[in-house]
């Protein structure tokens, strides 16, 4: 059995793509996938499966949201342990304690790439913000207090690419791969 974390990109924001956490669930129980949880509001699921298909899986799941729900998403399936890979070769500096900083994991969806996601995003402003990408993520963090002066804030929700990639804070990515 595979433990799988599926990432929901733009639901339950500013009251669009509404979705209940316990029929998401129960959507994810009815597919026959096993130890069902979801963290927080915002797409977070993780759950068990004897397949080890990811894109049999995002079809599945993406299915399964345009019939309960109506309404199309974009889905990213990863394997708990790839996660935790991806976490142990984390920057120093990411995901520290420091209450000044926000560090995020930019999750970026197949078959983008981190070239095109840079040429997209542009340079970040290295006085506000710093980059470390990995594989199929980018480690992020910037000041809390000048967010709005960072290069990437904006364009992460509001570029061509925005609805190819997806965001998790790192307490959250830590909290889920434990999961």
């Amino acid at each position: 059995m595979n433990r799988y974390i599926a990432l929901l990109r733009g639901i339950n924001i500013s009251g669009k793509n509404k979705i209940s956490m316990p029929e998401l669930k129960k959507g994810f129980a009815e597919l026959g996938y096993a130890e069902v949880v979801t963290y927080l509001n915002s797409g977070n699921v993780v759950f068990s499966s004897t397949t080890d298909d990811t894109n049999l899986l995002t079809n599945q799941i993406h299915s399964m949201i345009k019939e309960k729900f109506d309404f199309e998403i974009p889905i990213l399936i990863i394997l708990q342990d790839e996660l935790n890979d991806l976490l142990s070769n984390a920057p120093d500096w990411w995901g520290d304690d420091c209450q000044d900083i926000y560090d995020n994991l930019i999750f970026m969806m197949p078959p983008l790439s981190f070239s095109e996601m840079y040429a997209e995003m542009g340079e970040p402003r290295a006085e506000y913000e710093k980059i470390h990408p990995y594989k199929n993520v980018v480690f992020w963090s910037f000041s809390r207090k000048d967010y709005q002066k960072t290069n990437w804030w904006a364009k992460t929700a509001n570029s061509k690419i925005s609805g190819r990639i997806t965001v998790r804070t790192a307490n959250t990515v830590r909290k889920i791969v434990k999961l």
